[in-house]
């Protein structure tokens, strides 16, 4: 079987690594156990999450051990790396759901039975600790001239830092020794914008515990365009199936830039390189089944076939002159509800299509509002029962984004 470190880097995730010719034997000869933080400022993890899961299941299927932390006491502060304010403090309740929602859908992607892989939240060692045997142990070993050197803060230094989120590097990196001590961790994985906390967790085992321990980190999920994957006009797109629908996910992805096509395939599918070439070489119209196969995959991993052939369904009637609609996000309504009609702004702030009426407004007077194929050309237009056929309204919003309502 080939090194997982060098699957990891032909297909583009690794960014920076500690002794790199160490690391890559280290993962040749041993069953290494490695983490990956996740703070829980959310109640679902997003679509750029998901790049770092896959490197995960990249790891498991070649015989490491992921261990999944979850921030339940490192969220208390959180992360100021490429903040330019500090994050809103969120409460000890608010956590610890978004942290058993992270826990429910890491079931998901990885195998955690019979020590294959363990899931851990660092509240359990971090919110207990006593501060001055804690700045006694693990302070000492920091200098603030150079965490001052470090991005994380020097960027915030014109606006003001903290002594509260000046400490997060340390909980970080306590979280490596912790992990170390407790499960044999000898290595910790992040995003690119992660080297320097993994930097500080790293020399902190290695000058307690005279080990080798390694870091690594991989590139962020970015697009042709610069911009951070998974950021939309809606919003982020989240792996929770409430907050982001299937058929959302898939049209995401079916519509990302031809130029992103074949870098996409190969970090966030499992498709052999060779297929991944040949996909992201399609030109003209061709390309777009490369980007069905890279939506479908996704979909696929991320909620199920069923959801994916559903959404590919839905996709291909919308685009492609299919007459089965598949899995369009839809809202049920009742025939009361228009007995006496409905504000177009209303109806499509209901079911969030618009956040604003001045947005709706402005869609309208640019043609980009549409109702069962008919462009909508009043701005106070009414919805009744007469504009429904056959019990549907199929609002269309732009050139890509549809939702339908059914009685």
């Amino acid at each position: 079987m080939k090194n997982v470190y060098d699957i990891l880097n032909e297909r583009g995730y690794i960014d920076q690594s500690t002794h790199e010719d160490e690391l890559r034997e280290l993962l040749e000869t041993e069953s290494v156990p490695f983490y990956i933080g996740f703070d829980a400022t959310a109640d679902s993890l997003t679509l750029g999450h998901f790049l770092q899961i896959m490197v995960m299941m990249h790891m498991q299927k070649a015989g490491h051990k992921p261990i999944a932390l979850l921030g339940g006491g490192t969220t208390m502060i959180g992360d100021p790396s490429g903040k330019t304010d500090m994050r809103r403090v969120l409460t000890p309740e608010i956590i610890q759901h978004n942290a058993d929602r992270f826990k429910e859908q890491f079931s998901k992607f990885l195998d955690f039975s019979e020590g294959k892989a363990f899931m851990v939240n660092n509240g359990d060692w971090l919110m207990d600790l006593n501060f001055v045997d804690f700045m006694r142990e693990i302070g000492v070993h920091f200098s603030v001239n150079r965490m001052l050197t470090f991005d994380c803060y020097k960027n915030r230094l014109e606006k003001g830092l903290t002594f509260f989120e000046f400490g997060y590097m340390l909980m970080q990196s306590y979280d490596f020794l912790h992990l170390y001590r407790e499960l044999g961790c000898k290595l910790q994985l992040g995003g690119s914008d992660q080297w320097s906390n993994i930097l500080g967790g790293y020399e902190l085992v290695r000058k307690l515990e005279q080990d080798k321990v390694y870091g690594m980190t991989f590139k962020l999920l970015t697009t042709a365009a610069g911009t951070k994957m998974g950021k939309t006009e809606k919003g982020t797109i989240w792996l929770d199936k409430e907050k982001t629908s299937p058929y959302e996910l898939f049209q995401y992805l079916r519509n990302v830039d031809d130029r992103d096509v074949e870098k996409f395939l190969s970090l966030l599918t499992f498709l052999p390189l060779e297929e991944v070439k040949r996909l992201g070489s399609l030109e003209g119209s061709e390309i777009n089944m490369a980007k069905e196969v890279l939506a479908f995959e996704v979909t696929k991993m991320v909620h199920s076939e069923e959801d994916a052939l559903g959404a590919l369904k839905a996709s291909q009637s919308l685009f492609g002159g299919s007459d089965e609609l598949g899995d369009i996000p839809s809202t049920e309504m009742t025939t009361s509800d228009f007995s006496e009609g409905i504000g177009l702004m209303d109806l499509m702030r209901e079911v969030g299509l618009i956040k604003s009426n001045s947005e709706g407004r402005r869609l309208i007077e640019q043609g980009g509002i549409s109702l069962n194929g008919n462009k909508v050309e009043e701005i106070d237009k009414v919805v009744t029962l007469n504009d429904f056929e056959e019990d549907k309204l199929m609002i269309k919003k732009g050139k890509k984004v549809y939702h339908q309502i059914k009685l």
